[in-house]
């Protein structure tokens, strides 16, 4: 990045009596640890039980839940929202929790990968997934299976293209797709809803 001119940063000090700062500094870094952000009160249900936290507003749902609350089964692998490795269930809703500030989400309930289990038995898409083999290195199975839960849930899924056309923005780099829509499927049928 180019520095501005020695006019520049004269004329800036000159007008208003300080030195001059880059204004894409503030925006683009958070604060340093000095520098305390302020922060902002909010109440999340996450995967069933209340957190009540103060979160600075440039922290994502996806930081969030990794670095603060250590629920890691969320993977950051793009940070673009092009890849679905974050997808989590917002009241039903499946998100890509990079791209979401976790500040707008204030009395929201979010499920996690780790909420879906429950204290004894696995979800029935863990189960089938497992069944068909459905993962490979595993990275993507988070989001996979947040996101196929909430495609069940939303009542979308129909067909074998409607799994696929559903789930196209969650990428598996392994190539898994036939065995993902394999195990989608089968909990469909489970289910009773057979296409």
């Amino acid at each position: 990045m180019r520095l501005p001119s020695p006019e520049l940063r004269a004329g800036v000090y000159a007008l208003t009596g300080q030195p001059y700062r880059n204004p894409m500094d503030t925006i683009i870094s958070p604060p340093s640890a000095g520098n305390t952000a302020q922060t902002i009160p909010l109440s999340l249900q996450i995967n069933g039980q209340q957190h009540n936290l103060q979160v600075e507003p440039f922290v994502t749902l996806l930081d969030l839940l990794r670095e603060r609350l250590q629920l890691t089964g969320a993977k950051k692998g793009c940070d673009h929202g092009q890849c679905g490795a974050c997808t989590v269930i917002v009241d039903g809703k499946r998100i890509n929790s990079c791209l979401k500030l976790a500040v707008s989400l204030d009395g929201a309930a979010v499920t996690t990968i780790e909420g879906i289990v429950t204290e004894t038995t696995l979800h029935p898409l863990q189960q089938a997934f497992i069944k068909h083999d459905a993962f490979q290195c595993g990275y993507c199975t988070p989001g996979q299976i947040c996101s196929a839960k909430a495609l069940l849930d939303e009542g979308h899924c129909k067909s074998r293209a409607d799994v696929r056309e559903w789930m196209s923005g969650n990428l598996c780099r392994c190539g898994a797709y036939n065995n993902i829509t394999d195990a989608v499927m089968d909990v469909l049928e489970q289910q009773g809803a057979k296409p």
